[in-house]
This record gives C-alpha cells, sequence and structure tokens, in this order.
C-alpha cells in the first residue's frame, strides 16, 4: 500500500487547520451554515438524522495497523467509540459533532487519513479488489493506478463542483470483486506489465436508475489513465445536467445520448489533452510504486495448510473457519483471512473502537500489520503465514470474531438506513438484525450455500440492493417502513456476469419482511437441484416461484386479525436503541 510522505501528511494536516478555521467562523457567525455546507462537504461532514457524520476515506480499501489503531481512538475521543465500515471501504462516524471534526480529522492527518473528497460532488474515494496484488488470477496490481489517479484528482479543481458526485473504481482480475460495471467511471485490466491495458466502462450505477456501465474504450494504455480520465469528467462537467440531482449524474448522460455518441466526445477531447503534461511517465509510476510498502512475501515457511492440533471440540469449527473465511493468496505459503463484521448482535459493518484495537494486534501478530477493507463491510487480514492459520482461528476466537460466514446469508451488506441517514426512507439495521436471528444457526445458513443478501434504506442503494442476489428495498409509505424484495442480482464477484435484480411484487412492512424472506429461501430449498445454488436456481426457475412464496406470506398475514401489519418497532425512536 502507498506510505505518504512528509509532503503528503503536511497537506492533510494544513486541510485539517484550514477546515477548523472554518468551523470557528461558522461558530462566530462570520460563515454561514450555506456557506460552510459545500466546505463541510469536501472534508467528508453531513449532517444527518441525528447527529453529523464524519465519513473517512481508505484508499482502494488499503490500511496499516497505526491507522486502525487511530480510527480506534477517534471513533473513542470524538464519537460513541464505534465506526462503521461502509460498502466503498470507507468509515463512517455517526455521532461526531461538527466542533470536533476538524480536530479528529488532524488526529487522522498524522496517519495519513483524511475525509477529504468522501462526499460532495467531486471525484470520491477511489475504490478496489480487496484481493489487489494477492489475487492467484491478477492481471496485474491495479493500486499503483489508482493511486496515480488519486493523486492527481485530489484538490483538481475542475472536480470540486461536478454535477453530481463521481465514483471510481479499479480492478486488475477477470473476476469483478470492485462493483466495477456500477460505477461513473472504471477500469478493467486486460494486460498486464510493464504495458498495462485497461478496458474502460463508464456510466453505471444504482440508485434510482440502476445501470450496468458500457465500455467506452476497450484498450487504455497505462500511461493515458489520467488525460483519458480527464476527458470524460471534462465531458460530463460540460454536458451532465445541473437542474435536476435526479438526473445529474453520468449515468443518465451516457443513457439519454448513447454510449457511442458519448464515447466520440471523450475521443475528441481527448484528442487535445492525451500528449499533454498530464500523460504519466515512466519516472512518476516509479515513484509512485517506491512509495508502496508491501508485506515480505519471503517469510512464509513451510506451504501448505497445518493439521489441527487444538482441542478436539474445536476441530469442525476450525474446518468450517477455514472453508469460509480462509481466501487464496498467489504468494505460496500464505493466505488472506476474512474477518466478518457480522454476526447476530451488531449492524452489519460495525466495529467497536476496541474490536478495531484487536484487529490491528492481530494484524501486526499475523499480518506484518496489513488490513483491508472489503465491499462487504468486512475486514481482511492479507498476509497470514499459513502456519499460523490455526493460531489466528484461536486468537480470533477469543475476541468473537471468527464466524464461518464467508460467502454465506450472515455476511449480509446493510446501509446504515433511516436509523441514521437522512436520506433513507426506511430503517435497515432493524431487518438485518431479524434475518441474522432467524439463520444464526451456522448449520442452516451452510444448508442454503452461497447467498449474497444486501439491504438499502432507500433508492441511494448504498447496501447495494440491486446486486444481491436477494436484496431488499425499504421505502416509505405514509411515514411507515417498507421493503421491496428483489431477486436475480448478482455482483460479478465469481467470474459470473453482473446482473441487476428484478423486484417480485409488492412492499412488506417491516414486521413482515423476515417472514417473507423466510418463505422465498424455503422455496429455494424445496425446489433446488442437487448441489445449485440460489442464484442458480434463480436462473433455471426465473421469479415466479419466489414471487408466489411471498404473495402466499402476504395473504396470509393480511387475513390474520391480530396483525396490524405494522410492527411496534417502527414507532419506536430509532435513536434509543443504539
Amino acid at each position: 500500500m502507498y506510505q505518504p510522505d512528509t509532503f503528503d501528511l503536511e497537506r492533510l494536516r494544513e486541510r485539517a487547520s484550514q477546515f477548523g478555521a472554518q468551523v470557528s467562523r461558522n461558530a462566530r457567525g462570520e460563515l454561514s451554515d450555506d456557506d460552510l455546507r459545500p466546505l463541510r462537504l469536501q472534508n467528508g461532514l453531513y449532517v444527518q438524522r441525528h447527529a453529523p457524520m464524519l465519513r473517512i476515506g481508505i484508499a482502494y480499501g488499503m490500511l496499516r495497523s497505526e491507522q486502525l489503531r487511530a480510527l480506534a481512538a477517534v471513533a473513542r475521543t470524538y464519537d460513541r467509540s464505534y465506526g462503521h465500515f461502509t460498502t466503498r471501504q470507507n468509515l463512517q462516524l455517526n455521532w461526531i459533532t461538527i466542533e470536533d471534526a476538524p480536530r479528529a480529522l488532524a488526529d487522522l492527518a498524522e496517519v495519513g487519513l483524511h475525509g477529504i473528497q468522501t462526499s460532495g460532488n467531486c471525484l470520491r474515494n477511489i475504490s478496489s479488489d480487496v484481493l489487489a496484488g494477492i489475487a492467484p488470477e491478477e492481471i496485474l496490481d491495479p493500486r499503483v493506478y489508482a493511486e496515480l489517479l488519486r493523486q492527481w484528482s485530489s484538490f483538481h479543481p475542475e472536480f470540486t463542483f461536478l454535477p453530481r458526485k463521481f465514483k471510481v473504481a479499479f480492478s486488475g482480475t477477470p473476476q469483478d470483486r470492485a462493483l466495477v460495471q456500477l460505477h461513473d467511471l472504471a477500469f478493467e485490466a486486460v494486460a498486464g506489465e510493464p504495458d498495462a491495458v485497461f478496458r474502460v466502462r463508464v456510466g453505471g450505477g444504482m440508485g434510482r436508475t440502476p445501470v450496468l456501465g458500457p465500455v467506452i474504450r476497450e484498450r487504455l494504455h497505462w500511461q493515458d489513465l489520467l488525460t483519458y480520465s480527464h476527458a470524460v469528467m471534462r465531458v460530463y462537467n460540460e454536458m451532465g445536467r445541473r437542474d435536476n440531482i435526479f438526473k445529474a449524474r453520468i449515468k443518465i448522460l451516457v443513457r439519454a445520448m448513447g454510449a457511442e455518441p458519448f464515447a466520440a466526445l471523450v475521443e475528441d477531447e481527448w484528442s487535445r489533452l492525451r500528449d499533454g503534461p498530464h500523460r504519466i511517465p515512466e519516472a512518476e509510476r516509479d515513484r509512485v510504486r517506491d512509495a508502496f510498502v508491501e508485506p515480505d512475501w519471503s517469510v512464509a515457511g513451510e506451504a501448505g495448510t497445518p493439521a489441527w492440533n487444538g482441542e478436539a471440540a474445536d476441530a469442525g469449527r476450525y474446518r468450517r473457519w477455514l472453508a469460509r473465511n480462509r481466501l487464496a493468496n498467489r504468494n505460496p505459503g500464505f493466505a488472506a483471512v476474512l474477518v466478518p463484521l457480522k454476526n447476530t448482535k451488531r449492524p452489519p459493518g460495525d466495529a467497536t473502537s476496541e474490536e478495531m484495537e484487536q484487529i490491528a494486534d492481530l494484524a501486526e501478530r499475523f499480518s506484518q500489520g496489513f488490513v483491508r477493507v472489503s465491499h462487504a463491510q468486512d475486514l481482511l487480514l492479507p498476509a497470514v503465514r499459513e502456519r499460523d492459520l490455526p493460531a489466528l482461528f484461536l486468537a480470533l476466537d477469543a475476541v468473537g470474531l471468527n464466524r464461518a460466514l464467508g460467502g454465506l446469508i450472515g455476511d449480509m451488506v446493510c446501509c446504515p438506513g433511516g436509523d441514521f441517514c437522512s436520506l433513507a426512507n426506511a430503517r435497515s439495521i432493524p431487518v438485518a438484525e431479524d434475518i441474522a436471528e432467524r439463520y444464526a444457526d451456522l448449520d442452516r445458513q451452510e444448508d442454503l450455500g452461497p447467498l449474497d443478501l444486501r439491504i438499502s434504506g432507500c433508492m441511494n442503494s448504498c447496501g447495494h440492493h440491486h446486486t444481491g442476489h436477494l436484496g431488499i428495498l425499504g421505502v416509505d409509505k405514509a411515514g411507515a417502513s417498507f421493503y421491496q424484495v428483489l431477486v436475480g442480482g448478482h455482483s460479478g464477484h465469481d467470474g459470473a456476469p453482473a446482473a441487476l435484480g428484478s423486484f417480485l411484487g409488492k412492499a412488506f412492512a417491516e414486521d413482515e419482511i423476515g417472514d417473507a424472506v423466510e418463505a422465498i429461501l424455503d422455496a429455494y430449498v424445496s425446489l433446488r437441484e442437487p448441489g445449485e445454488s440460489f442464484r442458480e436456481a434463480g436462473q433455471r426457475l426465473g421469479r415466479e416461484p419466489f414471487a408466489t412464496a411471498a404473495d402466499a406470506v402476504r395473504k396470509a398475514l393480511d387475513e390474520a386479525p391480530e396483525r396490524s401489519g405494522l410492527a411496534a418497532a417502527q414507532t419506536q425512536d430509532s435513536e434509543t436503541r443504539r
């Protein structure tokens, strides 16, 4: 991962100090709330339903243990001793004050973290594959190129006030673990070093108009990465809608214009930029690559997973954990290990300050201090020696973080929803908690097999409900939370093409949605063929069997006189729950 130098750190200190002065001027009445708003958004500070929220960028998901400890300390000092890891590899603090935000950013600046451009109508935190650099099937490590684009675009005045937010992703493998087809701009590696080449997609996204981004250029040489990105964003900046927030994303422009005409405009603009000063020289790529700090892969020792030699009662749990949470690593003798931030007693993606510190300790003990954040709101230890896997299992067990959930329904994705977000139409966390309780038994989860459940509290789709094998979307009906169910989505993470889910029918009330999910999954179990996953069964059967199961639940609930159709929890003040 990129190791910031003194120049980088000084810029972050200056930015935190500048923001602190802006907040002080606002407190003195010298800067209006309206004038402060774009300034705080450029530093990642929102005003949410109950309190301000600070979003901290984790560039392409990479962390060192000292950075994770800094996040834990900031959460303890300025918030409520926990943070929320998001689907775009950020960390959010949900209860910070506006006055404390600059202080928190000043503390984070010392370890190279910040909130710059994590919100607002700008180029946001650049994301990538959680296995970048270690995936066995990798064509090239995309992180150096993500870092080149990050350094060039940060503070770029032309990208500060775009028509709408702009999200960028990089992938270096045939598998799409970075959701590249659902980003405003994405780069997929098609040729490796030394002459790296990328396929370019533009205009993907979720929200109320989900779109899989079309390819606008099949081959882009790495030296043209910045100039071509500049051309794309310049066309968008000039032609994107600014009169309607719901039609301002680049996906709307590309869809209205057509991918080929849009690509032609980009090519025309690029013809004037291509040979300019932002064409990347090899020396610049070398400078960034030399600033990367990576694990020492020479210390693996004997390759192969060692036999379990602990308590016999733990042997089965250990084997299940290996099967679910151990991920392949292309470096012999090493494994990557998933640390799910999911269980029946936590909102997906939440981690306490104590847990972050415990994981930082384990990262230093077992992963040379390296940690990563996944799009599925989990953490990953990328450099674990295979011979240390039994010891890591016991160490994670001691702190309650070794649940074998990888790829199962218990490893669900969920946005903060109406418990925190001012944009949400419905609460997400209670739905996740209900389903987690229903499927708390790991044997039951294993029986269901691979199942990607994703939950969003509104059409902004921060929970990526469109791409779940099973998706849930919260909607508002007369001030009450209701939920629509989708089936058939896929993010592309196992090599299959990405797909958008389709709705099954009418929405369910908050106290009904868990019954509906259970009925849909029961229908799958009864109809599946041997070895067939939920997604595969859906491809074979279509949506009708699942819609029928959901309709049966709806009918039974409608006919039950004792059911109001709304949970008592919907009238509960959500703030008191946390």
